[in-house]
């Protein structure tokens, strides 16, 4: 399992993010597919649902939605958001906890319509007074605050007053709107008010939760978590499944077994050999991955690093590498093959400048145009230049992608040498700044390939070597392209679509980074007797099971075919 929607306070910290650029600053209503599933009318309760998809380690039983660890299993389930951002249909929102929100004119402003009606599942009232609870409690524990609202986006008061919440910042706020109506998950003042849980909401074993989400943990060990419906769930009639199994799996063969026989129906990890070992086994096995951001070689820019310095030497390898051979040997076609733009397709089409990429003759591999990089630096594969690149060991997908693009660099004039490393020693070279090249992608995704873009191009994300870069780990640094990306967050709708192109040129001229692969959110789905999945005719929400908060969207969407 490699989550990668976590927007950590480091990398937040260093971005402008805008997750609702449009004109209105009125929103209310919508239903980001929830129609889909309604137009065919309410659905009775019942079924179960067990999902497949490798921990690593039996559970731990605690579901404080303030700890990153558990995420996963906490928010989405059984903690909600005010607002849900749909990173794979443009931005499209589905109000939450509350029905609707609106910005005063210089965005410093944001004042919520908390629904009412809504209970704990404990049976108490959800008020606005817990919304401004928790914002104030991520200002009160600094640690709390995983999203830096208090610090760099600038909130100065949440205020609550009847059915409306109102966040004040000191400068315009839109940018991080992603993060604090579709990111923060809204606790109740009378738990985490009083007790081990006010004194130390950071670490509290938060062990029987009490949230306003769809399902409830009961119970929980270290083999399973069980999660039955919330009888008095606000949406409803919802949600129609009943329980949800969720099995603690320490490797991914004994769940990709269970997902390949139809003993749980939801996986979220990579399947080798997906259609001899899971699709051909039955028709009621399918999977949709839908692609979010890439995986990349980061070569070292910094100037001591002669070779990955040189710009001719980053063209060859981009030029060098068979993208579609990596795609389909190293992850049996699974991600798509990505491009020197850096944009996720189809994913973000809008933003994707095809003509450009073509111009620049990054289309399709071009050994040749490699190789004549290479011998003008003095290389060939007879005298070779010699490169290491650092990777994770254990990641065989990866292994097999780089002993494709080490066979595509040999023949233009590059000795390859990867070298597999732990995961916290191959980080810890990767942040500061020790390796030559790196395999890898950014730990976080947004709604608009800006937020990928700006970690990995912007000089406030780097640091100098031996120092820790927040994402910009290849030390790349361009007035220019720093101020398109400061520009973004002000722009109209179209104006930042233009900015994002300006910035994907860039990448194209520069090749600060060389993307292989695009990574998705790994999703394998059985219809046997579970209806109302996302797929990429409704993607309603992102159907990875480790997505927070759009486990929320999935659960209240699905149903038992079988209990109609």
């Amino acid at each position: 399992m490699r989550p990668t929607r976590i927007l950590a306070a480091a990398v937040i910290g260093a971005l402008a993010v805008t997750a609702t650029a449009c004109s209105e600053t009125k929103h209310k209503g919508g239903s980001d597919g929830n129609d889909a599933t309604q137009s065919s009318g309410p659905k009775k309760k019942g079924g179960t649902v067990t999902i497949a998809n490798t921990a690593g380690q039996t559970w731990t039983c605690n579901f404080n939605p303030f700890n990153p660890a558990v995420y996963n299993t906490s928010i989405g389930f059984v903690y909600e958001p005010l607002i849900h951002v749909n990173t794979l249909k443009n931005q499209a929102e589905t109000p939450m906890l509350a029905k609707s929100y609106k910005w005063n004119a210089d965005k410093t402003r944001i004042d919520f319509t908390i629904r009412s009606g809504v209970k704990w599942n404990d049976g108490k009232p959800f008020t606005a007074k817990d919304v401004a609870f928790t914002f104030d409690l991520m200002k009160r524990v600094k640690s709390t605050d995983l999203y830096a609202l208090w610090t760099t986006a600038g909130l100065r008061s949440a205020t609550a007053s009847g059915d409306q919440v109102t966040l004040r910042f000191e400068k315009a706020a839109q940018p991080y709107f992603y993060a604090f109506a579709h990111q923060v998950a809204i606790v109740p003042e009378h738990v985490f008010g009083s007790g081990a849980a006010a004194a130390h909401p950071d670490t509290w074993v938060d062990k029987k939760p009490v949230g306003t989400g769809p399902f409830e943990v009961d119970p929980c060990s270290p083999n399973n978590i069980q999660y039955t419906a919330n009888p008095d769930y606000w949406q409803q009639g919802r949600p129609y499944i009943q329980k949800v199994e969720y099995p603690a799996y320490l490797d991914n063969g004994p769940a990709n077994l269970d997902l390949a026989n139809g003993k749980a129906q939801w996986g979220s990890q990579f399947i080798p050999g997906i259609k001899q070992f899971y699709l051909d086994k039955s028709p009621d096995n399918h999977t949709w991955s839908p692609p979010v951001q890439n995986v990349s070689i980061h070569p070292n820019l910094d100037p001591s690093h002669k070779m990955t310095s040189n710009l001719k030497v980053r063209q060859a390898i981009s030029y060098a590498i068979d993208r579609d051979k990596v795609s389909k040997i190293g992850v049996g076609g699974q991600e798509p093959a990505a491009n020197q733009s850096g944009i996720v397709t189809p994913t973000f089409d809008k933003y994707y400048d095809k003509a450009a990429v073509e111009k620049a003759g990054f289309d399709k591999p071009d050994p040749a145009r490699a190789k004549k990089l290479m011998a003008g630096l003095g290389y060939s594969p007879s005298k070779p230049l010699k490169l290491k690149i650092i990777t994770i060991t254990g990641y065989t997908d990866w292994d097999a992608s780089l002993n494709v693009i080490k066979q595509n660099l040999k023949a233009v004039g590059i000795d390859l040498t990867v070298q597999d490393l732990a995961q916290q020693t191959m980080v810890g070279k990767l942040y500061t700044g020790d390796y030559d090249l790196a395999y890898y992608s950014q730990q976080t995704s947004g709604p608009t390939p800006y937020y990928e873009l700006r970690q990995m191009l912007h000089s406030a994300n780097t640091a100098p070597l031996g120092k820790n870069a927040a994402s910009n780990w290849e030390r790349y640094k361009n007035p220019k392209v720093d101020q398109l990306l400061n520009d973004y967050a002000s722009a109209g709708q179209n104006e930042q679509v233009d900015i994002v192109k300006q910035v994907a040129q860039y990448m194209i001229d520069d090749v600060p980074v060389i993307p292989v692969v695009e990574s998705v959110d790994w999703f394998q789905y059985n219809t046997k007797d579970i209806g109302g999945w996302p797929t990429e005719d409704n993607p309603y929400a992102q159907p990875a099971a480790y997505n927070f908060p759009d486990t929320g969207q999935v659960l209240t969407h699905l149903y038992s075919k079988s209990a109609q």
